[in-house]
């Protein structure tokens, strides 16, 4: 995202329309979305489009000057963005196929028989199913292993950190690791499963500390970086796994 601050005007609505779409022949076409924000800012969408986010009464011609400094930015973020779509347009599992799972691949077996699951040394699953039935039965897998282990997880560490949560839910959030709420339940996303363990204890840890800071306070690291020295290494490996998974249809 590319941002600017402003002075203009703050007021309390929000207005999107026809004409607010950029058409001058020198820029990038873009959506001019016009709000009571108070910066300038430029986005490009789930659908590789520009999204410019202004103040109401920013005038025109200041917006396409800055827009036209971004040119190069806007190019590359456009340039990955329709890659990636591509990419996960084209996402397909099939039989044989190596999947994540705890930092390992292992890969998509056909086996006899009505069950599903995974053995340590491959994920199983009925002979002869079509391609747009593996996904779904993969993320059941997921999820199965996911429930079993992270309640593991947090059932360890919530007693090393003497906090007790109010419930652990698996669900399927693309876009949070985790979460905890206000009563304590703690939410870990299936996807969580395909990171390297030591990544899935850190968001475990993280969600726990939250028990205890609600809050992402210096206090609240604290309590993470005693029980997960390596915390930032991890965060970025959940970055480095964010990144793959935008590129794959992981859909539900």
């Amino acid at each position: 995202m590319a941002n600017e601050s402003s002075n203009k005007r703050d007021t309390k609505h929000r207005t999107a329309s026809a004409t607010d779409v950029g058409e001058s022949s020198s820029l990038t076409p873009y959506i001019l979305v016009r709000s009571s924000r108070k910066t300038l800012a430029i986005y490009i969408n789930k659908n590789a489009e520009v999204e410019v986010r202004a103040p109401l009464r920013m005038p025109i011609p200041y917006i396409e000057r800055f827009v036209l400094s971004k040119k190069d930015w806007i190019e590359s973020r456009l340039e990955k963005r329709t890659r990636v779509n591509g990419e996960k347009a084209a996402f397909v599992l099939r039989y044989g196929d190596l999947l994540p799972l705890w930092g390992n691949e292992y890969p998509i077996t056909a086996r006899e028989g009505g069950r599903v699951g995974f053995d340590g040394s491959c994920f199983y699953m009925p002979p002869d199913m079509p391609s747009d039935e593996i996904k779904p039965v993969m993320i059941r897998i997921y999820r199965l292993l996911a429930k079993q282990y992270i309640q593991g997880r947090v059932e360890e560490y919530a007693r090393i950190m003497r906090v007790s949560p109010t419930g652990v839910r698996v669900t399927g959030a693309k876009t949070r690791w985790g979460s905890c709420s206000g009563k304590k339940s703690l939410n870990f996303s299936w996807r969580l499963m395909m990171a390297d363990k030591e990544v899935i204890d850190y968001i475990v840890v993280h969600e726990l500390a939250h028990i205890l800071e609600l809050n992402h306070s210096p206090q609240f690291w604290a309590h993470v970086e005693k029980i997960v020295p390596e915390y930032k290494a991890c965060h970025r490996k959940l970055d480095q796994l964010q990144e793959k998974l935008a590129a794959q249809d992981w859909d539900e």
